[in-house]
């Protein structure tokens, strides 16, 4: 199952409701659904998240990929760092899911990219036991509150380049203030974009057994 869906949520600053376009897909059976948000200067169509969906796909779960902000709002770069109004569209996006009579019963698990993943940790302080796991890759955590971080509860994987040594220590300082359970894996020689070779698949290969331990695949015998 592949669709091309809209999400409905509130516009910047009180403005008129905004569609954020987004793509569906699932294998046959999903046994859990993994929401991506993307980083700052990229979008639902991110090669490297496509990559990790499609291998999160074949591991048995579904995938949403849609837009944080509408081509207007992404031209603000203020936008793309306001992580309380990326992490509020993740919500809306989690929301969206919940309502759907085909996947909605699904656990829900986020994967975010540098500041989509402090998108992602912000949103599952929120929303409680609602998110069931976290993957960041490339994460800024730093741009988080740590009062947030103690709020998360869902199990959260941070995965960072060897080779990025500010997100290392950004990701490092974070990971202290996580109250849930919470490992912190480096993938050695790699840099922020995960680009060197078997980089990004190790980083799928991480994301994929987390999601199945904590997102009850495992136990679902898949």
């Amino acid at each position: 199952m592949e669709r091309v869906v809209r999400i409905v949520a509130f516009g910047v600053g009180g403005a008129a409701p905004v569609h954020l376009h987004g793509e569906l897909a699932a294998p046959p059976n999903p046994q859990g659904i993994v929401v991506f948000a993307h980083g700052s200067g990229s979008s639902r169509l991110s090669p490297r998240n496509t990559m990790v969906a499609e291998v999160l796909r074949e591991r048995g779960m579904a995938t949403l990929l849609f837009d944080l902000l509408t081509d207007a709002e992404a031209k603000d770069r203020r936008n793309v760092f306001d992580i309380p109004l990326l992490g509020d569209r993740l919500l809306h996006a989690t929301a969206w899911v919940r309502a759907r009579p085909d996947v909605g019963s699904l656990p829900i698990g986020c994967f975010g990219a540098s500041t989509g993943a402090a998108a992602a940790l912000w949103a599952a302080g929120e929303s409680g036991e609602e998110v069931a796991a976290v993957v960041s890759r490339g994460g800024r955590p730093d741009l988080v509150a740590a009062s947030r971080l103690a709020d998360v509860t869902a199990p959260t994987l941070l995965i960072v380049g060897g080779w990025d040594p500010q997100v290392v220590d950004a990701n490092r300082e974070a990971q202290a203030s996580l109250r849930c359970p919470n490992e912190l894996a480096i993938v050695p020689g790699a840099t922020h974009l995960f680009e060197e070779r078997g980089a990004l698949e190790a980083v799928a290969e991480l994301a994929g057994d987390w999601f199945e331990r904590y997102l009850g695949l495992l136990e679902e015998g898949r």
